[in-house]
């Protein structure tokens, strides 16, 4: 199977860390992020992947090397108009697009399978959330087909606490829905049309971990829940005592003083 990594954002809401670092490099215990992305896709089959890039590209690359077919942005395309520069690498196969800067552990090929049996043209993973106004969420009817949506609304004024995880399953003719010119934003440009068309396009629901490390806190909420277990990622180390986990190739010297809840990185 095919899937897209999402790579070339400029990563704003982790600045100043992406000053210097692109955001799909962040490390999440001694790994980047995109990396543990690529775990769960080999894990599920996906054994063809293709990513964009634009901000630091070199490290990107340097890191994953051969693993992906890369497609260079010289100028930002937008959410989906970077999918578009990608669409001769899925043929007539279905368009499989993962965020390379979130943490996740969701069953990528479910949604694949939820969007063979909905049959519209697209299926977007969504996930129940506390507060709407963190997130963009999604309106659906009683079958899932998609009726619209609000960005980050007011508790009291929201019609759904489903937020757009951005990770998708497309059919390949949604490009002939997309505008000539770049860029192109899937919430602003494709799916209003999708809208006003009347193409269906459907929701899948997940139950699985799911953060978009959108701060520094949600970056530190995704580590622990990683350690914790609530996150299915691969890490090496081990808890030295209660709340104490230390990296392998790490060393906590016998002057040092640790409480709390700490990650220890070699």
């Amino acid at each position: 199977m095919k899937a897209m990594v999402l790579a070339a954002g400029l990563g704003t809401r982790l600045q100043p860390i992406t000053f210097e670092v692109p955001k799909p490099m962040v490390p999440v215990l001694d790994r980047p992020v995109m990396a543990h992305i690529v775990d769960l896709l080999d894990a599920q089959g996906f054994d063809e992947l293709v990513a964009n890039l634009h901000w630091f590209p070199d490290e990107i690359r340097g890191y994953f090397g051969e693993r992906f077919t890369w497609r260079y942005e010289e100028e930002l395309l937008g959410t989906a108009g970077g999918v578009r520069n990608v669409a001769d690498f899925f043929g007539d196969d279905p368009v499989v697009v993962v965020s390379g800067d979130a943490l996740t552990d969701l069953d990528v090929a479910a949604l694949v399978e939820r969007h063979r049996e909905a049959g519209g043209i697209g299926t977007l993973a969504v996930k129940r959330v506390a507060d709407t106004e963190e997130y963009g969420v999604v309106i659906h009817d009683e079958d899932g087909r998609v009726q619209g949506f609000q960005e980050k609304p007011d508790p009291a004024e929201a019609l759904s606490d489903l937020a757009n995880c951005g990770i998708y399953c497309f059919s390949p003719e949604i490009f002939d829905y997309f505008p000539d010119d770049d860029p192109v934003d899937w919430a602003k440009d494709v799916f209003p049309v999708l809208l006003d068309n009347d193409v269906p396009f459907h929701v899948h629901e997940i139950d699985a971990y799911w953060n978009d490390v959108g701060s520094l806190e949600e970056l530190r909420q995704g580590t622990f829940a990683a350690l914790e277990g609530r996150l299915r990622v691969e890490w090496r180390g081990e808890e030295r005592q209660e709340g104490l986990f230390v990296s392998e190739g790490a060393e906590v010297g016998e002057l040092e003083t640790l409480s709390g809840s700490v990650w220890v990185g070699a």
